[in-house]
């Protein structure tokens, strides 16, 4: 079953051109889910599975693969769905988020599909908060519901919020409270960290769910007249998005001369080698993982004083 995921490296190639590969898959019904390949190590069927009391419900066990430990996620009930079978058929898809290594455990491998990121959509309005979606696309007159992975993981074990104790320098704050933040992420859960953090550091936060929605801000802002640099410490973004990516997102940044030296972080849950590469390739001015929410901190800080250095 792992030849699915076979010379995954050309699809690198995809990324900057706003489109993605996604990994289908069925839980229990045959409703198709998935997830964005670039997060996806393996796909195997289930090893031998080890107990292990006391962990999450949703946790059924461990498997040792190549030596290291790795929990299993039923990710039928993670999402509020039942539980699945397991046995000697079962799948898992072994996946990589925020440097952390887990197995979700599937009913059944669909395919890959290759999209335009145009073709992913928002999750409509008036599905409420309690979903696991962070888009929604179709294939082949398919609905394919896309799983928030990162608010699955919170729940599971979650995410640090806030930031450490003595990171924030207080010489710094009369300053940033004169500033604001543009923050571009599909998911809620990445938002409300983001959002945390930025608040304890006094600065304004804009907030939009998607690539074309922030360029939609920035440009909005540039035609009435805003001086967008005075306005915008920078401009954090997720990479994977609805309509439009961080990657493009930064391209379109870069090629309009009104904005194109904004700072841009690429703020990510995919794998830093990868993201790093496509960092040089589209211009960010920096990458860092998500969830760590000292790092971000200091980077905001940085970012500060390197301003107020400029000449």
């Amino acid at each position: 079953m792992s030849k699915i995921l076979q010379n995954v490296d050309s699809r690198t190639n995809l990324v900057g051109q706003n489109r993605l590969e996604l990994l289908m898959f069925r839980l229990l019904s045959n409703q198709t889910f998935a997830i964005n390949v670039f997060k996806v190590q393996e796909v195997l069927t289930l090893p031998k599975l080890t107990s292990m009391p006391g962990a999450n419900p949703v946790v059924i066990g461990v498997i040792y693969l190549r030596g290291r430990p790795l929990p299993v996620i039923d990710l039928s009930l993670a999402v509020g769905g039942g539980a699945q079978k397991v046995d000697a058929t079962s799948n898992i898809i072994v996946t990589e988020y925020n440097s952390t290594v887990q197995a979700f455990l599937v009913t059944g491998i669909r395919r890959i599909v290759n999209l335009n990121w145009e073709e992913i959509l928002p999750v409509p309005s008036g599905s409420g908060t309690n979903h696991y979606l962070t888009a929604v696309s179709r294939f082949e007159d398919e609905l394919i519901e896309i799983i928030d992975v990162e608010k699955v993981l919170a729940e599971v074990q979650p995410f640090k919020m806030e930031v450490s104790e003595g990171i924030v320098d207080e010489s710094l704050r009369a300053q940033l409270q004169n500033k604001e933040v543009l923050v571009i992420d599909d998911s809620a859960t990445a938002r409300t960290q983001v959002l945390t953090i930025m608040k304890s550091l006094g600065l304004k936060v804009h907030l939009a769910t998607n690539g074309l929605e922030g360029l939609n801000m920035l440009k909005g802002w540039l035609d009435e007249g805003v001086d967008i640099y005075e306005k915008l410490l920078l401009v954090v973004t997720d990479a994977e998005m609805p309509t439009m990516d961080g990657y493009r997102l930064t391209t379109e940044i870069r090629s309009d001369s009104r904005m194109s030296d904004l700072f841009v972080a690429l703020h990510t849950s995919l794998s830093g080698n990868f993201n790093e590469a496509m960092v040089k390739k589209v211009g960010c001015n920096a990458f860092l993982s998500k969830f760590e929410p000292d790092v971000l901190a200091k980077l905001v800080q940085d970012r500060m004083r390197n301003l107020d250095a400029e000449p």
